[in-house]
C-alpha cells in the first residue's frame, strides 16, 4: 500500500496541473485508496509556499467506488472532446480558451516549473493526504508579461452553459488580486471556480434586452396585484433599456389607467399603435381609456378594431351612447330628474372619469335648486386643461364645462372665478349662443354685486337693495345677492322681508351661515325668540368661541324662559353653570327640552373637576351644567344611582343617556358635542 501510495504521489507531481496533466491524473484514481474534494489554498501564516491539509476523513469503498467511476467518465469525454478538436475541428463559438490556445504550451511549462518548485519544500504527509501545490508569487514575477492563458471562470451554478470572455490584455496579476479578495474561490489545475455574483461585472452590453424582458415581467406582477405605481415605475425602466417596444407601452398605459392618468395613458397607446400598427391590445386599451372617459363613439371605433369577440367593451361603450343620447334629449326639454338618472347609470357603467357626464349631473341639480349637491358632483368632476379637452371632446363639449363651472361659480358666490370661466368659454366657442348669455349674466350678476356692496358701505340702503334687485333679475336664486338684499331691508327696518330673503338663501345652500346668522338676528327683533335660539344655537355649535353669538343665544335663551314663566334667578351671561339648592329645581333642570350635564361631587372635589367643568360649559352655552354635593343632597344622589364620585352625567329631554367618570375631560367634551348637535 505505501508503494502504490508512493507511486502516486510520484505520478501526481510529475504531471503538473495542465490539460493533458489532468487526463492523466484522472487515470491515476485507481491507485488511491482514498478520494479528496479540491480544497480551496489556505496560506498559513508559519510557511507562506506550503499547506497542509489535515485530518482528512477516510471514504468508504462504495464511495470509492462512485468517484472512480465519474473519474473515468470524466476522462473518457474529455479525450473525446481533445481528439475532436485537433482532427475533426468544427465550427465552434470563440471561448477565452480559444482566444489563447497558442499559450498553452506557455502555461504548461509554468505549472511544471511551479511543481518543480513546490517539491524541494513538500513533506511526508498522512496516507489519505492530498498535497496542493500553489503558483508562487516569484514565479509570477519571472513571467509577469505572459497574459493569462487556459483559465476557465465557471459559476457554482451547475446549470452554466456559458463562460464569459475576458479580455486578452487582462494582466495576470489583476486577476490573481482579485482571486485572493474573493473567499469562496477554488482553484483546480487551469478551471477557478467564483461565485455568482463576481460575474456580474463581466455582463455584456448583449444582455439589456433580456432586462428588459425580466422588468416587464415584475412589473405585470406588480400590476396583478394592484401595485400601479410600482408597476408603473418597472415600464418605464424597461421603456428606458429599449424604447422600441411596443408592448412596454401599452403595459404602461393599464397602469396609467388605473391610476387614472387617462392623459398620459392615450399618448403611450398612441406610441404602442405606432410602433406596432396590428397590435391589436394597444386599440384595445386606447378603446378602455376612451370609455372611462365618456367618449363612446371613439370607444366603439377602438373597440372594434380588436379581435377579441368575448370582450365588453363595445356593449358598453354601445350602452353609455345610449344613456348620453337620453341626457341630451331630456336636456332639451328641461327634465333634469332624466338627466339625474341617466348620468348616474353611465357613472355606474364605468364612465366614472367623463367631466361631460359630470358636468350634466351638475347642471340638472342646479336648475333643480339643490346647490350643494351640485358643488359636490363639480367638485368630483376631472379638470383637465382647455387645450386638451379641446383635442379630445371637441370645442363644443370644452366650451360646455366651462360654462357649468361659471354657473357653479357664480353661485357660490366667487363671481370673478365665474366670470373668468365664461369668458374662456366664449374664447373656445365664440358663436355659442348659450355661452354668451352664460357670460352675460355673470358680468351682470357680478357688477350688481359689487355696485350693492359700494351703496351699503356709504349706507344708502335703499340704492344698495335696489343694485342688488337688478342682479337678482338676472339669478333670482343667487344666495350671496339674497343675503346682501336681507342685510339692505335689516337696516331699513324690513325685517319680515329680510327673514324671507335668507329663508331663500339658506334653502340653495343650508349651510350658509351669515344667511343664518341675519335670519335669527331679525327674528330677534320680531321677538320671535324659539326661532332665534334655534338658528343661535346652530351657530354655536359651529363656532364654539364666538362670543357675539354666545351673547345674542344668552339673550335668545333668557326671553324664552321669561315668555314662558320659568326662573331666571341663576341665569346670567358668561357662565350656565348652575349650583343646585333644591330638589325641585334638579328636576326642573332635568326635565327642560334640550340637554343637561350634571357633576355629581363632594364639597372637597378635585379643583381642576370644577374648572374642567367651567371650561366645557363655556364652550357650550346652550347647555345646561348643573353640580350637585352629595352632602346636600343624599336624596337626589341616591335616586339617580350615583355609585362613585365624582361623576357626571348627560340628560337630554328629561331621559338619562350617559355616564361619565369625573377624570375623563375629553370624553365629556365628546358626548356633550354629539348630543347637542
Amino acid at each position: 500500500m505505501a508503494g502504490k501510495v508512493k507511486n502516486h504521489n510520484k505520478v501526481g507531481n510529475e504531471l503538473g496541473c495542465g490539460f493533458m496533466g489532468r487526463i492523466l491524473r484522472l487515470k491515476s484514481y485507481k491507485l488511491r485508496t482514498s478520494s479528496v474534494h479540491s480544497l480551496p489554498v489556505k496560506p498559513s501564516n508559519n510557511a507562506p509556499q506550503r499547506d497542509h491539509v489535515k485530518n482528512e476523513p477516510k471514504m468508504s469503498p462504495n464511495d470509492e467506488s462512485k468517484v472512480l467511476q465519474r473519474s473515468n467518465n470524466d476522462t473518457i469525454a474529455l479525450t473525446e472532446q481533445h481528439k475532436l478538436s485537433k482532427d475533426q475541428k468544427p465550427a465552434k463559438k470563440v471561448t477565452f480558451i480559444d482566444q489563447n490556445e497558442k499559450h498553452s504550451d506557455a502555461a504548461i511549462n509554468l505549472s511544471t516549473i511551479s511543481i518543480a518548485h513546490q517539491r524541494k519544500l513538500q513533506k511526508d504527509s498522512n496516507e489519505n493526504s492530498l498535497v496542493l501545490a500553489t503558483i508562487s508569487t516569484g514565479h509570477q514575477r519571472d513571467f509577469g508579461a505572459l497574459k493569462l492563458t487556459g483559465n476557465l471562470l465557471v459559476n457554482n451554478t451547475p446549470r452554466r452553459k456559458s463562460v464569459d470572455f475576458v479580455p486578452k490584455n487582462k494582466e495576470l496579476s489583476s486577476i490573481s488580486n482579485t482571486y485572493s479578495n474573493n473567499v469562496g474561490q477554488v482553484m483546480m489545475g487551469n478551471i477557478i471556480r467564483g461565485n455568482s455574483d463576481d460575474l456580474a461585472k463581466f455582463r455584456t452590453s448583449r444582455n439589456n434586452k433580456m432586462d428588459s424582458e425580466v422588468l416587464k415581467s415584475i412589473g405585470n406582477e406588480a400590476y396583478k396585484q394592484g401595485n400601479y405605481e410600482e408597476a408603473l415605475c418597472l415600464y418605464d425602466k424597461a421603456i428606458a433599456i429599449d424604447s422600441n417596444k411596443a408592448t412596454y407601452h401599452c403595459n404602461k398605459s393599464a397602469a396609467l389607467i388605473a391610476l387614472g392618468r387617462f392623459q398620459e395613458a392615450i399618448v403611450e397607446c398612441d406610441e404602442s399603435i405606432r410602433l406596432e400598427p396590428s397590435y391589436h391590445r394597444a386599440y384595445n386599451r386606447l378603446a378602455t381609456t376612451y370609455f372611462r372617459l365618456g367618449q363612446a363613439e371613439k370607444a366603439l371605433v377602438f373597440s372594434n378594431s380588436t379581435p377579441f369577440p368575448d370582450s365588453l367593451l363595445p356593449f358598453q361603450a354601445q350602452a353609455l351612447q345610449n344613456h348620453l343620447k337620453k341626457c341630451v334629449e331630456a336636456r332639451k326639454v328641461n327634465e333634469w330628474s332624466v338627466i339625474l338618472k341617466e348620468t348616474q347609470s353611465a357613472i355606474s357603467l364605468g364612465a366614472d372619469s367623463s367631466p361631460q357626464v359630470y358636468a350634466l349631473q351638475t347642471e340638472a341639480l342646479l336648475k333643480l335648486l339643490r346647490y350643494q349637491e351640485a358643488h359636490a358632483a363639480f367638485e368630483k368632476m376631472p379638470k383637465y386643461s382647455v387645450d386638451w379637452c379641446n383635442k379630445i371632446f371637441g370645442l363644443a363639449c370644452s366650451a360646455y364645462l366651462l360654462v357649468i363651472g361659471a354657473q357653479v361659480h357664480l353661485a357660490a358666490g366667487r363671481f370673478e372665478d365665474a366670470v373668468t370661466a365664461a369668458q374662456q368659454a366664449a374664447t373656445v366657442d365664440p358663436s355659442n349662443m348659450e355661452v354668451n348669455v352664460v357670460l352675460r349674466r355673470a358680468r351682470t350678476v357680478t357688477s350688481a354685486r359689487m355696485s350693492g356692496n359700494l351703496l351699503f358701505k356709504a349706507s344708502k340702503f335703499m340704492e344698495a337693495c335696489s343694485a342688488y334687485n337688478e342682479g337678482l333679475e338676472h339669478d333670482p336664486h343667487n344666495s350671496v345677492l339674497l343675503c346682501n338684499r336681507a342685510a339692505c331691508r335689516s337696516k331699513l327696518g324690513q325685517y319680515e322681508k329680510a327673514v324671507e330673503d335668507c329663508n331663500v338663501a339658506l334653502i340653495v345652500q343650508p349651510n350658509y351661515s351669515k344667511a343664518r346668522l341675519r335670519r335669527a338676528d331679525c327674528n330677534a327683533k320680531l321677538e320671535r325668540w324659539e326661532a332665534a335660539t334655534k338658528d343661535y344655537e346652530m351657530l354655536i355649535r359651529e363656532k364654539p368661541g364666538d362670543e357675539e353669538v354666545a351673547r345674542a343665544l344668552f339673550e335668545a335663551q333668557l326671553q324664552l324662559k321669561m315668555l314662558r314663566g320659568e326662573d331666571i334667578r341663576d341665569l346670567k351671561f358668561g357662565s350656565n353653570l348652575v349650583f343646585i339648592s333644591t330638589t325641585d329645581r334638579f328636576r326642573h333642570y332635568v326635565t327642560l327640552p334640550g340637554m343637561a350635564v350634571v357633576l355629581f361631587s363632594n364639597k372637597e372635589t378635585n379643583r381642576q373637576v370644577l374648572l374642567m367643568l367651567e371650561k366645557t360649559s363655556k364652550r357650550f352655552p346652550s347647555v345646561n351644567f348643573l353640580k350637585v354635593e352629595i352632602e346636600d343632597h343624599p336624596f337626589i344622589a341616591k335616586s339617580e344611582g350615583v355609585s362613585s364620585i365624582p361623576a357626571f352625567k348627560i340628560y337630554k329631554n328629561g331621559s338619562r343617556v350617559e355616564e361619565i367618570s369625573g377624570k375623563n375631560h375629553e370624553l365629556l367634551e365628546r358626548s356633550v358635542k354629539l348630543y347637542s348637535s
